[in-house]
């Protein structure tokens, strides 16, 4: 989708959704499959453009793929898995920083990687050294080139013990994807321990691997000769119904979001509940709306998991620009995560940014020189703009803002919002949004 959304805010988005398996969980789990010697199988996958990179790639190594797209099972066969192309795997250099977790799968299978340039959304600086040391860690030869890095591993890969100076997602699933087959006993301490990590072990432990997972953040891996394939079903998106859960409470409407689970969302929710949202969860889903009244201005602290999640941070903070009084929000854990309220306050929100961790606690952003911490004064109304998508996140929290503001708002880069968001469009429509897609031409003048 390459286009211009046409939005006509000021309507209350009323109706059922549907979300489906989580996008941090589903195309790891994609990529653990090349461990596995025989097929396997994953359910409740959706349409979003992550999993489509995903499949080309393991296409491109000879994993057999068979995605049913409507049904949400994707079907993957790693039996006769080989090196690709150089030519072939830079082709998508650039579009998703999943490549870098092929390494450790591609080591046991081939005694070889090459990945490419890495894309993602630049909300941080997200460094791959955390993955290319860990890789050296167990063994493995590292040769930076001009096309991408070349890894090797001439004398296979064997267990170790890593200590993460920042509890990482990315360098967890790199440790557990590469230490489950290596030789010997792998410890991961300081470990990232969220549900889609957690999900990925248990498709891991599926296959044959033994992890073991402390109340310390120590994770335990000791290696296996073999691995078989799954049937695995993918938890829900946790994310997307939090992103929704906003977009109710900012047009003071009622949505259901059919497939959302209470127990990876329990901090939300609470969060939710203090702001002033109303929510009732049922057995296939939770409904979200916004009862009436004034919303209440908050402190807020994004952090790993058990904490609030960084990426309910920007859909909430639209939300916030409508409750009453002073809200802070201190963003933890990644360094640049405010530039999305640039076009906020050119659509009417009184946001400033600051340096200084306004938190609780001084984080590892502290005396660093980043804008990491964000004063929202509300209510403000919001007058409708035209707006670039700046990353995946940040856009959906842009598309909530038009939908709250008066008046018609031009977004343009929605494509962005493709890689986490699935039939986001027909979402929006049957939510009663007012919204309209054209091709983009020329271009969009910036709030």
């Amino acid at each position: 989708m390459s286009g211009l959304l046409t939005v006509e805010g000021g309507t209350p988005l009323q109706g059922e959704i549907t979300v489906r398996g989580a996008k941090n969980f589903v195309s790891k789990a994609m990529v653990a499959s090349l461990l596995g010697e025989e097929a396997s199988e994953l359910r409740n996958v959706p349409q979003i453009r992550d999993v489509e990179v995903v499949a080309n790639l393991l296409g491109l190594h000879g994993v057999s793929v068979e995605h049913d797209p409507q049904a949400g099972v994707i079907a993957l066969d790693p039996r006769n898995v080989e090196a690709a192309h150089v030519a072939d795997i830079d082709a998508y250099a650039g579009s998703s920083r999943i490549p870098i977790l092929f390494c450790g799968p591609l080591l046991h299978r081939l005694g070889e990687a090459f990945i490419p340039d890495l894309g993602g959304c630049r909300i941080g600086d997200r460094p791959i050294d955390y993955h290319l040391n860990i890789l050296r860690q167990f063994g493995a030869v590292v040769d930076k080139r001009v096309q991408g890095i070349h890894i090797s591993a001439p004398g296979g890969l064997r267990g170790t013990q890593i200590h993460l100076p920042y509890p990482s997602v990315g360098a967890t699933e790199q440790t557990l994807l590469t230490a489950v087959r290596a030789q010997g006993l792998t410890e991961l301490s300081n470990a990232a321990i969220e549900p889609e990590i957690m999900d990925l072990i248990a498709v891991l432990q599926k296959m044959g691997a033994i992890i073991s997972v402390d109340t310390d953040r120590t994770i335990r891996i000791e290696g296996v000769d073999r691995l078989q394939g799954f049937r695995h079903t993918a938890l829900a998106d946790r994310i997307e119904a939090g992103s929704w859960a906003s977009a109710a409470l900012a047009t003071r409407g009622d949505v259901f979001v059919k497939g959302a689970t209470q127990p990876e969302m329990m901090t939300f929710l609470n969060t939710f509940r203090k702001v002033g949202g109303a929510f009732d969860v049922r057995a296939d889903g939770i409904r979200f709306w916004h009862p009436g009244g004034e919303l209440r201005s908050i402190v807020l602290e994004t952090d790993v998991h058990p904490g609030f999640m960084t990426d309910w941070q920007q859909p909430l903070v639209v939300a916030l620009t409508q409750a009453t009084g002073l809200s802070i929000v201190h963003e933890t854990v990644y360094e640049n995560r405010f530039g999305f309220t640039d076009a906020l306050r050119g659509m009417g929100a009184t946001i400033q940014i600051y340096r200084e961790c306004l938190g609780g606690l001084e984080c590892r952003f502290d005396q660093r020189n980043f804008n990491h911490s964000a004063v929202i004064s509300g209510p403000t109304p919001l007058r409708a703009a035209d707006i670039e998508v700046p990353d995946l996140r940040g856009g959906f929290s842009h598309l909530i803002a038009a939908l709250a503001a008066e008046g018609v708002s031009r977004v343009r880069g929605i494509d962005i919002i493709n890689r986490g968001y699935e039939n986001f469009m027909d979402k929006l429509e049957a939510l009663g949004a007012k919204v309209s897609l054209a091709e983009a031409q020329g271009q969009v003048a910036l709030v």
